[in-house]
Parts: structure tokens; C-alpha cells; sequence
């Protein structure tokens, strides 16, 4: 059941004072965009005749054909609290559209509603949970962020020595007023480093949501004199952040299907058939869940990231690993994942590998019981656990070779995908480091 209707919206702007609306949708690379108009365009807009040029965006389409429209969902409309209160400043999250009225090919949107309507007729919903970790740091004299801090904060801390507690608290109030539930929010374990945790959601509005925390925990750092970056490894030497994915399947009526409690673990068969789709696809989607150079500085052994490919309920190594819960709360964590990922195709991805689990399912591996880490190379190989992609160049390799993901994302996003992170891999590779320098410019 719908939120919002034509009309709420309509008198919500009047009503409280909205003078500008923003009319957001996302990029294939996970990059927030927007069209903002005056609220005398409100009519216009929900009549999805709001167009804008679609060469203009990377990834999108060619100049001879740039012509796109924006079809906003009305339950999106949320009000910025951070905004002005004297012309206030609104939002509503849009649907790509083609002049011909059909949907267009490289909307995450729609590839995410694409799975979402397979699973919906298997008789499922997917439920998801993400836990999004940052960091905070200082910005110089001409505005520019710089990954220093004065903290010396771990996990947990609290103020003083936390000092970024009021920021933090500042960006939950701020969620709050615009809908979400916080559940928990904490230091990290990294200086400067911050966790907040929001409750789980039907799929795509849990994509929203990504997309909608990141630009608040932005605004409300930047409003506080700080930068709030979601880049996965920063700094050297410490814990990099995660975006871990808390992942169910519920029955059209609420039922959560992971559930057995006559299961030595807590997990039904279902339960099973998912998370082996999931760690059977987790090569090819590693280029999804993790889309830049820098995500693989963070996949290395030693700071939490998960490196090897299994399953575990006892321990937090593997890749995939189930939370201590039983009943309704059972489910599937994800550690892989970065918070610079799309969400729309990580959860889209994601959906479809356990789906493929359900439908031909596929038998799970044991459960590791031990450290991962602490195991060695013929112990790993003798219990089959393989790993994921190495770097960016790696993952891109596994992502064209996997026949599910690449049918999930769709040939539009696919090519254009590629080519982006082909070229970043490349321009990466001709970088000459300041390590390279320290290291062989004296010797040789």
C-alpha cells in the first residue's frame, strides 16, 4: 500500500513551506544525482514529464539519443531537515524513463526491480539489513577533505575520547526525522571511524535508504566542519569500512523462511540453498560488491574484511556468517561488501545468486568452525575454501565469465560497467606511488 498519494504530496509542499524539490535518481556507479525544480514544477513532475539529459551521465547513453525522463515514486518524498526551514527542501527518489515510455536499461532501479519481481513470483520478499561503516575526517583551508584526525578513539569508545559522539548524534536525529529507525550507532574500531546501524527493509527501499544515509552522514559531517568519506581503505595500517548485508526471505504474508528451529543452526533448507547461491556467485559479484581499486587494499587478511570464500556461525573470518538470532530475526550476513558499492545492484546481484540456490538447490559447504586466518594454504585447499578476486582486474574477470550476474545487470549496464572500471584499472596501473619511489629510486 502506497504512502503518498498525488494529492498528499502536493499539499505537503504547500502545507509545510517547500520551495525546492530534488528530483534524485543514482548512476551506475552508485553516484547520487539530482534535478532540482521550484515547487510550481511539482505538477509537471508528477506527471513524469521532467526530462534531462542522459549523455550528460556517465554510464548513461549516447548524445544522439539523451533524452530521458524521470518518473519520481511518490512514497520517497521525504523533506530535508537539514535544509533551511524558511524554503524548505524536499526530495523525490525517480524512476528512469525512455521517450518511448519505456523503463531505461541502465536504471539500477530497475535492474533491482527486475529480481525483485522474479522473487515476488517464487512467492518471496526480500528483506535486507545494511550496516554501513565511515570515516570523519578534517578538511584543509581551501575545503578539501584529508584523511587526518585528532582522535585516537577504538571500538565503542565513548566521549571525550570519541570525538566525533555529537556528529553522530547529530546524523541520527536527522535520520530519525526522516523515517528511519536507527537501531544502534557506535565508534568503530579504526581512529575516526563510525558505524550507524538502521533497521531492515523490503529490497528496494533498503537501496534507497543507502543512498539516502550516505548523502545525509555527508551533510551533516560537512555542516560540523568535517568530511564523512565512505571509501573503503583509506588509511594504511587500519581496519577499512564494510557495508555488511543483512539478507531474509519472508513469505508474501511476513513469515521469515530461514527459519527451522529444529535445525542444528536455527536455518531451514531454504536457508541453505541461498547462502550456497551466494558464496557459488560471490567471485562474479566482486566486482559489484566491491567496484574500486582501493575496496581490495581493504580485502586483506589481518583487519576483519572477509578474504575466503565459506560460511560460519561461530565466527566472524568467512565471508558469510550467521548473526546468534533465531526466529524472526534469522538471516544472512554479507561482510564482503563496501559502502562505495551501488546498492541497488549489490542487492540486486545478491538476490539473484541466492535465488539461483533456491531454484537448483544447491548444497551448501560445512561450516567453518575455525579462524580462517590461522589456517594455512593446504589446510584451506584441503577443505576446498577458495578466495576472492585479488584486485579490481581480478574481480572483472570473474564478473564477465559468470552468466547470471551478467544476464542480472543486463548488457547496457554490463558494457558500460566494464569499460568504466577496465580504464580505472588502467590508469591505476600507470600511477608511479610515492612506495615504488621510497622503494627502488636509491637502489637502482
Amino acid at each position: 500500500m502506497s504512502k503518498y498519494t498525488r494529492e498528499d504530496i502536493k499539499n505537503l509542499v504547500e502545507e509545510e513551506g517547500v520551495e525546492f524539490i530534488r528530483l534524485q535518481f543514482t548512476d551506475i556507479f552508485g553516484t547520487l544525482k539530482n534535478v532540482a525544480i521550484t515547487a510550481s514544477q511539482l505538477e509537471k513532475a508528477l506527471d513524469n514529464k521532467c526530462m534531462f539529459d542522459g549523455s550528460a551521465v556517465e554510464g548513461f547513453v549516447r548524445i544522439e539519443e539523451s533524452d530521458m525522463y524521470l518518473y519520481p515514486d511518490y512514497d520517497s518524498f521525504e523533506i530535508f531537515p537539514w535544509r533551511p526551514q524558511q524554503g524548505k527542501v524536499a526530495r523525490l527518489i525517480c524512476d528512469v524513463y525512455m521517450p518511448n515510455g519505456q523503463p531505461f536499461e541502465g536504471d539500477v532501479r530497475y535492474c533491482l526491480k527486475k529480481v525483485i519481481k522474479e522473487a515476488d513470483e517464487l512467492g518471496y520478499r526480500f528483506d535486507v539489513g545494511p550496516e554501513l561503516e565511515f570515516f570523519l575526517f578534517q578538511i584543509d583551508e581551501d575545503g578539501n577533505p584529508i584523511p587526518t584526525s585528532n582522535e585516537k578513539a577504538g571500538y565503542f569508545d565513548i566521549g571525550p575520547t570519541d570525538l566525533g559522539e555529537n556528529v553522530r548524534r547529530d546524523m541520527v536525529l536527522n535520520l530519525e526525522e526522516m523515517g528511519f529507525e536507527v537501531e544502534a550507532s557506535h565508534h568503530e574500531i579504526a581512529p575516526a571511524q563510525h558505524e550507524i546501524d538502521f533497521k531492515y527493509d523490503e529490497a528496494l527501499k533498503a537501496a534507497d535508504a543507502i543512498v539516502t544515509f550516505k548523502l545525509t552522514v555527508k551533510s551533516i559531517a560537512k555542516r560540523h566542519g568535517l568530511y564523512a568519506t565512505f571509501m573503503p581503505k583509506p588509511k594504511q595500517g587500519i581496519n577499512g569500512s564494510g557495508m555488511h548485508i543483512n539478507m531474509s526471505l519472508a513469505t508474501k504474508d511476513g513469515k521469515n523462511i530461514f527459519e527451522d528451529l529444529n535445525d542444528e543452526n536455527g536455518l531451514s533448507k531454504e536457508a541453505y540453498h541461498f547462502i550456497a547461491g551466494i558464496l557459488k556467485h560471490a567471485k562474479g559479484m566482486a566486482a559489484i560488491t566491491n567496484p574500486l581499486v582501493n575496496s581490495y587494499k581493504r580485502l586483506i587478511p589481518g583487519f576483519e574484511a572477509p578474504v575466503y570464500i565459506a560460511w560460519s556461525t561461530t565466527n566472524r573470518s568467512p565471508l558469510i556468517r550467521i548473526p546468534a538470532v533465531n526466529g524472526y530475526g534469522t538471516r544472512v550476513e554479507l561482510r564482503s561488501p563496501d559502502p562505495s558499492a551501488n546498492p541497488y545492484l549489490v542487492i540486486a546481484c545478491l538476490l539473484a545468486a541466492g535465488l539461483d540456490g533456491l531454484k537448483n538447490k544447491l548444497e551448501v559447504p560445512k561450516a567453518v568452525g575455525r579462524n580462517l586466518y590461522e589456517m594455512t594454504d593446504e589446510e584451506r585447499k584441503k577443505e576446498n575454501i577458495d578466495r576472492l578476486p585479488v584486485d579490481l582486474n581480478d574481480a572483472l574477470k570473474y564478473l564477465q565469465e559468470d552468466e547470471l550476474i551478467c544476464n542480472v545487470l543486463g548488457k547496457h549496464i554490463l558494457d558500460k560497467y566494464v569499460e568504466a572500471k577496465k580504464a580505472e584499472w588502467k590508469a591505476y596501473k600507470e600511477q608511479i606511488t610515492k612506495w615504488e619511489l621510497d622503494e627502488y629510486l636509491y637502489k637502482y
